[in-house]
């Protein structure tokens, strides 16, 4: 199987991120945004999706976290979106659940090349460090428009803004990883009846 990976970056005059993801990696990560929250829920993407991930970004947090959480979520959907290519041989679709003390979060995914997201996800701003909490929202949906899956995300018990937020990006990480592994029986085929998810 051909490598799947991607570098990209994105300068613009509010954001300067870089991005290199490899889906085939062993779940390591270096992570350098100005936001601990953000590099935390980020964490949780490599570890569990088990993808290898460095982020550098900088931007105009003086005016607030929007165009950096943005940019960033857009960022590594296109890496995301790059690293997938064809997807031949991929499982495609994959779900997960993922617990967090009284959280539990529901992800599913669909990578074939129709990025939308539905997020049923109650989350205020507390327990986030400074983080807002409509930006988790924000992210996910950037990432799932950009890297051309279709995302449903569902909170199903919790009371804790902190473990909900992170229920989420695990269970999106394990959902990720089953949707990308190779299916042996697909045998190097695009996953779809149409020939292509592109």
């Amino acid at each position: 199987m051909s490598k799947r990976t991607s570098t990209l970056s994105r300068n613009t005059n509010e954001t300067q991120i870089e991005v290199a993801l490899d889906l085939d990696g062993q779940g390591t990560y270096e992570l350098d945004t100005p936001n601990g929250m953000l590099n935390h829920l980020l964490a949780q993407l490599a570890r569990h999706g088990l993808f290898d991930l460095r982020v550098t970004a900088t931007g105009d947090v003086d005016v607030g976290w929007h165009h950096l959480v943005e940019d960033l979520g857009i960022l590594l959907g296109r890496a995301f979106r790059e690293a997938v290519g064809e997807g031949r041989g991929i499982t495609r679709m994959g779900h997960a659940y993922v617990p967090l003390d009284e959280a539990l979060a529901l992800v599913v995914v669909d990578f074939g090349g129709r990025g939308y997201a539905v997020i049923d996800a109650e989350i205020g701003d507390s327990d986030l460090g400074d983080l807002p909490a409509d930006l988790v929202r924000h992210f996910i949906e950037s990432l799932a428009r950009e890297g051309g899956f279709n995302l449903h995300v569902r909170i199903l018990t919790g009371v804790n803004n902190h473990h909900k937020a992170e229920a989420i990006f695990k269970a999106l990480a394990r959902a990720a990883r089953a949707a990308l592994t190779p299916d042996p029986r697909q045998a190097g085929e695009v996953p779809s009846t149409k020939g292509t998810i592109s």
